[in-house]
């Protein structure tokens, strides 16, 4: 059976998106738990309206570990509530983690945005997705989609509750180190990229990239340092728009070359920290080579 365990705060503009597109995944066998942190609006009745599980939650890592110690099923599949599952994700998930003997899995995500999609998407795919393709066996990385094992859920006991960011990441890593992880080929998720337009995507986007490589250098992040705001739907901190065209015009300017001077500084960073990795990716390969010999 497979538990699919999402932590909630006020996400009534987004929940019902993500338990339709698991209505109508190719599955049977499947409960879905929401672990919710004191909602205010509309969330519960729309979980309870698709015959959710509610237990407590708290910041995601509470919410998740929560979520686990109700679940039946033995295998756990933790979302975040602004990803949505294209058709089919589900059935392709379970048969590349089972045919390749996995213990904990991710995949690529795809943003769901209305312009520049495809421009948006190649920059992800540049900053993330590929990336962590290459590392997937000596540095995991796991957001928004992690599917796992009960039995390794348990042993490395669940989710750190005291990392302020990335605690999904460290969770992976810790897993790996007793179980096979792998980036899954077969799919990607969608996500919807409500932080990145509440709070700015350059101001978010500068957030996951010191904090990636604070994990890289340091470890896990256990202090306030990224002051990381996990209340849904934050509207403080938006920039106003100004409708004074030559103001526009220059704000807009100034942002964009923000955007394309951290572009190409992530763009720098990933092949420092390939050197980093260098010395396990080439035991990695030397391991494949050996076993298909």
């Amino acid at each position: 059976m497979l538990s699919i365990i999402i932590p909630t705060m006020n996400e009534e503009e987004n929940i019902r998106k993500l338990l339709e597109s698991i209505e109508e995944q190719e599955i049977d066998n499947y409960e879905v738990i929401i672990a919710d942190n004191k909602s205010k609006d509309n969330t519960l009745n729309i979980a309870k309206k698709y015959g959710c599980k509610i237990t407590k939650g708290g910041l995601p890592a509470k919410g998740r570990n929560n979520g686990a110690k109700i679940a039946k099923g033995n295998l756990f599949l933790f979302l975040d509530a602004d990803t949505i599952l294209p058709m089919g994700a589900l059935k392709k998930a379970l048969l590349e983690f089972e045919k390749r003997k996995l213990g904990i899995a991710s995949c690529s995500l795809e943003l769901l945005v209305e312009k520049y999609k495809i421009i948006y998407n190649i920059c992800y795919n540049l900053l993330y997705n590929w990336p962590i393709r290459v590392l997937e066996n000596v540095f995991p990385y796991a957001s928004n989609f992690i599917l796992v094992k009960k039995e390794i859920h348990n042993k490395i006991k669940g989710f750190d509750e005291g990392i302020k960011l990335a605690e999904d990441h460290s969770y992976a890593r810790k897993a790996a180190k007793i179980a096979k992880f792998g980036f899954l080929k077969s799919l990607s998720f969608i996500l919807i990229p409500r932080r990145f337009k509440n709070e700015g995507w350059l101001r978010v986007g500068l957030k996951y990239y010191f904090c990636n490589l604070y994990n890289v250098f340091f470890g896990d992040v256990k202090s306030d340092i990224f002051q990381y705001d996990f209340k849904r739907q934050r509207t403080e901190g938006k920039i106003p728009k100004i409708k004074i065209g030559i103001i526009n015009v220059i704000r807009s300017f100034i942002w964009f070359v923000f955007f394309i001077l951290l572009f190409l500084l992530s763009l720098l960073t990933w092949p420092i920290i390939f050197l980093i990795f260098t010395p396990k990716l080439i035991c990695q390969c030397l391991k494949i080579n050996i076993n298909i010999i």
